[in-house]
């Protein structure tokens, strides 16, 4: 996703926009891949020009200007690549579940699937504004955290590795969706790519 010469790429979707129909339409996809994904991935590679050159110039409050522009669409870019991966066809997304270490992690931090399942739901749908929820991993602590980030924060800025999220930013949803948030929150759950994530969680614990 990142060449020298030509900064960051927008990665490619793993499937076509209509295939978590109907949980999310393909009419939201494109918009939200080609035009909001890409606006992060543009933006960013424009901010990081302009910070490298204000850095040649030794323009320390050039610099600094930059950095908003930098966390914000670098946030936006690092969280839309997890997101999509994470993300897979109904028929082969959450009725699944976890498995393995992780789902032995997420009974052991959270009581149950069930439970955690709630916890995040609801942790995500009641964001204020616009923002992410996160199921990450703690490496210090070994332990599973769920996580909330306003506007394109990534979670590393908590420092956690981010198995499992949750983009509720109005253009993820409100197309089909309206104003009823919860309502998509919890029918994403019938999209989670479970190996995706179990592999997530394999790397983060090594």
């Amino acid at each position: 996703m990142h060449d020298l010469k030509t900064g960051y790429q927008l990665p490619d979707l793993p499937y076509d926009f209509n295939a978590l129909e109907p949980i999310i339409s393909a009419e939201i996809m494109e918009l939200h891949y080609t035009k909001h994904h890409k606006a992060y991935v543009t933006n960013l590679n424009v901010a990081l020009e302009k910070y490298h050159e204000a850095e040649t110039r030794n323009d320390i409050a050039a610099m600094i200007a930059h950095q908003s522009a930098i966390k914000f669409n670098g946030g936006g870019h690092i969280n839309h690549s997890i997101f999509w991966t994470i993300l897979t066809s109904p028929s082969e997304g959450g009725s699944r579940g976890p498995q393995g270490d992780l789902a032995k992690m997420i009974d052991r931090d959270f009581g149950t699937f069930d439970q955690f399942k709630e916890k995040l739901t609801t942790t995500t749908a009641a964001i204020q504004g616009s923002g992410w929820g996160w199921l990450g991993y703690n490496k210090g602590q070994k332990r599973l955290e769920i996580a909330t980030c306003a506007n394109q924060d990534p979670l590393s800025t908590q420092g956690l590795v981010p198995l499992l999220g949750v983009d509720v930013w109005e253009h993820a949803y409100y197309l089909q969706y309206k104003n009823v948030r919860p309502d998509y929150v919890k029918a994403i759950w019938q999209l989670f790519n479970w190996n995706n994530i179990e592999e997530r969680f394999y790397k983060s614990i090594i």
